[in-house]
């Protein structure tokens, strides 16, 4: 994988998940290639924000309808937002133990997992909080009240979330469960894994910016994405990557956030002071084969700043990572 320079980036809404998804301008170079290798595509609205899944091979068609009822399938497993889903269930019902689908079961261990190993600055139990700032499409843009941030946080600890067999409780009446930071991420290396087992070769996954690359363009080069320049004009590079059967997951302070008194407020928050994160970046970019870790490192390395996310990330010698910072420098991890 080569890096260079153009891209475009969007932020989206998400599953009611506190996370910034990369949105890539994809530029795709087929020229030359014959009829039966040009893309085939799918668009669906699922998390709130439009997903796209791109093959290169027509007859891969059919496996576009697949893709999105696994998309709606995720949604109504993952989303706290959707009532009986398990997610809901199990916030809704603390206390008492909810049984739930093996995915859910999974990316509950695997969200639990990160938790541990950030000793909570990534946490599933985070739900308390991000449900105050409400930076969905919805939010009124405004500052929650301190008491009920202090609230918040006195209810926010992975440990209250138990597991026993294909079980979930909270054990915290107070406590809430948001997978944002790692739940898009589960679900496209789900669908690369289901694609991969019909014999996809040559592909892209596009969850409202988690992004998977299966194999390279049909021509054998690098499919290629930007990453958008923090607070400019949607469209503006400040880089371009070309990709070759790797996943890309940004989290950023410019795209979901809102201003008062002249102080920016953006989705990605602290769990220990309760308020957005400070940590002198503007945007984290993650590339590994992993999706559900780019998810999750993105978020866990944006929070960390950058010295102490490449600390971290020197014990994930496969993982690369691009930093921006608040005055715009541009920093390679691993590269």
């Amino acid at each position: 994988m080569h890096v260079h320079l153009s891209l475009f980036h969007i932020k989206c809404n998400r599953l009611r998940f506190p996370v910034l998804y990369l949105v890539p301008f994809i530029v795709l170079f087929l020229t030359g290639c014959s009829k039966r290798l040009q893309p085939v595509s799918a668009t669906g609205f699922y998390y709130d924000t439009v997903i796209t899944i791109t093959l290169y091979d027509p007859d891969s068609k059919p496996l576009l309808d697949e893709c999105m009822q696994l998309a709606s399938h995720y949604e109504n497993l993952f989303s706290p937002a959707i009532e009986g889903s398990d997610i809901q269930r199990i916030n809704a019902n603390p206390g008492s133990f909810v049984t739930v689908d093996d995915d859910t079961l999974t990316l509950i261990k695997t969200a639990l997992s990160y938790a541990e190993r950030s000793d909570g600055i990534v946490t599933p139990s985070i739900g308390a909080l991000s449900s105050l700032w409400n930076f969905g499409s919805d939010n009124t843009q405004q500052i929650p009240v301190q008491t009920a941030i202090e609230n918040a946080l006195a209810h926010i600890d992975y440990r209250c979330i138990e597991v026993k067999g294909n079980q979930v409780r909270l054990t915290d009446p107070d406590a809430s469960i948001d997978l944002g930071f790692i739940a898009k991420g589960f679900i496209a290396d789900c669908m690369k894994e289901y694609l991969l087992s019909e014999g996809v070769t040559s592909g892209l996954i596009n969850l409202g910016g988690n992004l998977v690359a299966i194999g390279s363009k049909p021509d054998g080069g690098p499919f290629k994405i930007g990453i958008q320049k923090p607070f400019e004009s949607s469209g503006t590079a400040a880089l371009t990557l070309d990709l070759t059967d790797i996943s890309v997951v940004s989290s950023g302070n410019y795209e979901r956030y809102f201003l008062q008194n002249g102080v920016l407020y953006h989705h990605i928050l602290s769990v220990e002071t309760g308020y957005p994160v400070k940590s002198g970046l503007s945007q984290v970019t993650i590339l590994c084969t992993d999706s559900t870790a780019a998810d999750a490192l993105s978020t866990l390395c944006f929070t960390l700043g950058y010295e102490k996310a490449v600390r971290l990330l020197e014990e994930y010698p496969d993982v690369q990572a691009v930093f921006i910072t608040e005055d715009g420098q541009i920093l390679y991890h691993n590269f």
